[in-house]
């Protein structure tokens, strides 16, 4: 027992400090449409690892596993306590700040993948697929009437409003902690609007909520 207890703790602390990367597709309509897919009874949940995190408006450097990487801006929840089963009325006590993020996905893989009835953790979870910006207080924004944009090399490409969602933040964490229990720093990509094309080495790439410039980077 002696040998045990201090492993125990290591083990503890040591899965204590990782987080999880948790990710909605197909929550605006649009997207749905543009990608023809079906709209979902419910939310489509997909997960990227810890390695996907790229931070500090560092650049992304183009894969060579792939020749048509493609941006997804959402806004993205940051959890602030632990928690699970989680009911919707009470889901707003568990975040308290919100950011912006890309969910870069390698669409030929994943098309690749799709067509053979596989998962497509390759094209969604590779290193560095998941940017995200500073995280900023919700209490400053109006979560249910949010815009939210992307522009690449200053044009704009992406445009989108919460309101728009299929499904809101609240009940994405209720959901979402049904199955997984959710802990401090785990982060909710939650869902892109239409507008994902391509992106290519040498793009600037920039991303707003309402009018703050929230990340600013490029493609190496």
């Amino acid at each position: 027992m002696s040998l045990l207890k201090p492993l125990d703790l290591f083990l503890q602390k040591k899965y204590h400090s990782l987080m999880k990367i948790l990710a909605v597709g197909r929550n605006y309509a649009e997207h749905i449409k543009e990608l023809s897919n079906e709209k979902p009874d419910e939310p489509v949940i997909f997960s990227k690892p810890e390695t996907a995190l790229l931070k500090n408006n560092e650049p992304f450097y183009y894969p060579d596993f792939s020749t048509d990487i493609h941006h997804e801006v959402e806004v993205v929840i940051k959890i602030s306590k632990m928690g699970k089963n989680i009911e919707e009325q009470f889901a707003h006590k568990y975040y308290e700040e919100i950011g912006l993020g890309i969910d870069f996905t390698a669409r030929d893989i994943q098309s690749k993948l799709k067509s053979k009835g596989l998962p497509w953790d390759l094209a969604k979870g590779f290193n560095d697929s998941a940017p995200v910006s500073e995280f900023v207080s919700k209490s400053d924004y109006d979560l249910s009437n949010l815009n939210f944009s992307l522009d690449i090399n200053g044009e704009r490409k992406q445009t989108g409003n919460t309101s728009l969602m299929l499904f809101s933040f609240d009940y994405l964490i209720s959901f979402i902690s049904r199955y997984f229990t959710l802990k401090t720093g785990d982060l909710i990509f939650t869902g892109t609007p239409s507008g994902v094309s391509p992106v290519k080495t040498g793009d600037h790439l920039t991303g707003h909520l309402e009018n703050k410039l929230m990340f600013d980077f490029e493609v190496k």
